[in-house]
């Protein structure tokens, strides 16, 4: 046989493979085509509030004039980025962001995985059905509501905090003006705030479990920490790296509402991060194409940070693209 008549053969071949690929694909399609239809309002709505938005951070690159509209203003590079870099401000967000977004992830990460597992645990269903909803009701009370609370709890005046304090001999602490507190306090209340939704999705994860593994495990003598050990937590490793992923993606993304919310000028030190300082330069300043330079800035490690993430877990097999 000659090479030429080989290579054509190949050819020949792969289109076949090819052209009945397609055709597979396309029964597929047709198959299935109400549940694709169902995906048209997800789409929809994706790419009316989020892709189309999109567009606007072109002003970061321009020198944005409401008067003359977002095609009318002139361009000046990266003006905006540099001036960013070198602001003063610039290095004390960022540092803010990272500290704020690491204490949210050593704590917050963890807490909704050791009680997934501790309720994992529990043989009485109501007890954990009670537990659930406990854990997951401050899930849907909102920031507003969840700062005002947090700011009676606190009061030096009245607060149930200060009122311990001084019944033990000590002397009302002004928490809500402590630079020192601050963090201890956003950290605590997103744990408290979100612990039991998080909790929920570990247990859904845990429900795909094979009851058998357990059976075989205590049949070969292990206890309930091996059981948790050995079966649960390896059961549930790629939710856990899914989630690390996506949160280590978000590590510039402190959430605007509890830190605006709660801070003052008191404790701007250690309180304004990314979310806070787009708002105050964007809205209050009224410096738009500045703003949107931070905003880019932040998206942009954000992304990096999720390649280099699921880069990371993909050695443990555990990626997510």
């Amino acid at each position: 046989m000659s090479p030429d008549y080989e290579s054509a053969s190949n050819a020949a071949i792969a289109g076949l493979k090819r052209q009945r690929e397609r055709t597979i694909n396309f029964k597929y399609l047709l198959k299935n085509k109400w549940l694709y239809f169902f995906l048209i309002p997800g789409f929809t709505y994706f790419i009316v509030f989020k892709y189309v938005p999109m567009f606007g951070i072109v002003i970061a690159f321009k020198d944005f004039s409401l008067v003359k509209g977002i095609w009318g203003s002139s361009w000046i590079g990266f003006d905006n980025f540099y001036y960013l870099f070198q602001s003063r401000d610039f290095f004390t967000i960022l540092r803010n962001s990272l500290v704020l977004s690491t204490y949210q992830i050593i704590w917050g990460f963890p807490a909704p995985i050791l009680v997934a597992i501790m309720l994992n645990e529990v043989r009485s269903a109501l007890f954990k059905r009670i537990s659930q909803t406990v854990f997951y009701l401050p899930h849907f009370i909102s920031w507003v509501v969840l700062s005002g609370m947090i700011i009676q709890f606190l009061s030096p005046d009245n607060g149930w905090v200060n009122r311990v304090i001084m019944a033990m001999g000590g002397e009302p602490i002004h928490f809500l003006l402590e630079p020192a507190y601050f963090r201890s306090i956003i950290v605590s209340a997103e744990v408290w705030k979100e612990l039991g939704w998080g909790t929920i999705i570990y247990l859904a994860a845990m429900t795909n479990i094979d009851p058998t593994l357990y059976e075989s495990a205590r049949m070969d003598g292990a206890n309930r920490f091996q059981q948790i050990r050995h079966i649960t937590i390896p059961s549930i490793m790629t939710t856990i790296i899914v989630l690390l992923i996506l949160r280590i993606g978000n590590i510039l993304d402190n959430g605007f509402e509890q830190v605006f919310l709660l801070y003052n000028t008191s404790t701007y030190s250690v309180a304004d991060v990314f979310d806070t300082y787009t708002y105050r330069i964007g809205l209050v300043d009224g410096r738009l194409s500045f703003a949107t330079a931070a905003g880019v800035f932040k998206a942009v490690v954000g992304f990096v940070l999720i390649v280099l993430a699921n880069r990371l877990a993909r050695r443990f097999g555990n990626q997510i693209w």
